[in-house]
């Protein structure tokens, strides 16, 4: 057994989180000594695990976090995590009470939000701090950039909120730089349109990943890296030096030979050619391991390459081995390095035709995680 918390099913990813402070360290020196560092770590900090991460990031140093909803706030918070937190999506008014009785910081986009938190906060007799998120492109929450300034006068008298910080999303920084730029410019006109109105927010921001790296100008005084914090990358080529932190790993649990001709799991999708090896492995969608990755996706035996063969079950799939001297107990490796091969996030997502986020963000519950340095 690799680790004592992984239980008695031998699947688990391992993480590890020197890795993640290199990659944090990587960003900021990309950044000017004054432009803060919003991680994010929503979706369990995109399925790594919220807590060890969140800590390791304070550690390094991060100024804020962000994450998804209260209730992920509220597990920062009861994990003894004091680093000031953004929640990213919205709540509704009258779930409002979480965000004062621990601290965080709400997203707002309209004045019902706004005044429901304001009266909550009146009542206690202490102003929230509140960030205000604009739309310039994306067509997700924010209010109309065009409607922004109005919206941040009147959020701006109320007594009881102060608007600490401004932000906006980019809708696709990968693929189109010109309606990327036009986002940054109208952002950067509404701010500093405020300013002259006399509504100074201390804290702007814009930059994803991408725009870390790719747009300076829209780096503004804080930028929120996800991806590129946990050593994967947006897209290809990216002028930065990465370290891959999440590794999957799971053992062999049974071994056959099969004659030629024999089908392999569900609807037969994998027939072997000649006689051969078959090793199953206890991990499958159940997992989060995606079962469009049947009968394509690479994994790594004694540093050797193989294939899944035949359709990825709930809970096992298979793969042919050939004449490999494999047996019972032998350590794979789905995602990471094994002697000189290597497979990666990115190399699964493109073989699945999605994203590298879907595949890290999608591994489960029932997959141990252990957190390395």
């Amino acid at each position: 057994m690799p680790h004592k918390n992984i239980g008695y099913r031998p699947t688990w990813a391992e993480v590890n989180l020197r890795h993640l402070a290199y990659n944090f360290h990587q960003v900021k020196k990309r950044l000017s000594a004054q432009t803060k560092i919003m991680a994010t770590v929503k979706a369990d900090a995109y399925g790594h695990g919220l807590i060890p991460v969140a800590r390791r990031l304070v550690q390094e140093g991060v100024d804020f976090l962000g994450v998804a909803s209260i209730d992920e706030g509220i597990r920062l918070r009861k994990a003894a995590v004091e680093a000031p937190v953004l929640i990213l999506g919205l709540a509704l008014p009258e779930d409002i009470g979480p965000i004062f009785e621990y601290r965080l910081t709400p997203t707002v986009c309209g004045l019902d939000l706004a005044t429901a938190l304001d009266r909550r906060a009146k009542r206690r007799g202490l102003p929230v701090k509140v960030h205000l998120k604009v739309d310039t492109g994306m067509g997700r929450i924010g209010v109309l950039h065009q409607d922004a300034e109005e919206l941040a006068i009147k959020i701006s008298r109320l007594k009881f909120i102060r608007i600490e910080g401004i932000f906006t999303h980019f809708a696709f920084a990968d693929l189109n730089q010109e309606f990327t730029h036009r986002q940054i410019g109208l952002f950067d006109t509404l701010v500093r349109k405020l300013a002259k109105s006399g509504i100074n927010i201390p804290l702007a921001h814009a930059a994803n990943s991408l725009g870390v790296l790719d747009y300076r100008n829209g780096h503004f005084n804080m930028v929120r890296p996800g991806l590129v914090i946990y050593g994967l990358h947006p897209q290809q080529n990216l002028k930065i030096r990465l370290r891959p932190v999440l590794s999957l790993k799971t053992r062999v649990v049974f071994i056959k030979r099969l004659p030629p001709g024999y089908g392999v799991s569900y609807g037969h999708a994998y027939v072997t050619r000649e006689d051969t090896q078959i090793v199953t492995l206890p991990i499958g969608y159940g997992d989060g391991y995606p079962r469009s990755l049947s009968n394509q996706a690479p994994v790594l035996i004694h540093g050797k390459r193989f294939k899944v063969a035949g359709r990825v079950c709930m809970d096992q799939m298979m793969v042919d081995a050939g004449d490999l001297p494999a047996k019972v107990g032998d350590e794979v490796v789905l995602i990471g390095a094994q002697g000189k091969n290597k497979i990666t996030v990115e190399e699964l997502s493109g073989l699945c035709a999605t994203i590298p986020y879907e595949i890290v963000c999608g591994l489960g519950s029932r997959i141990p995680r252990v957190f390395i340095g």
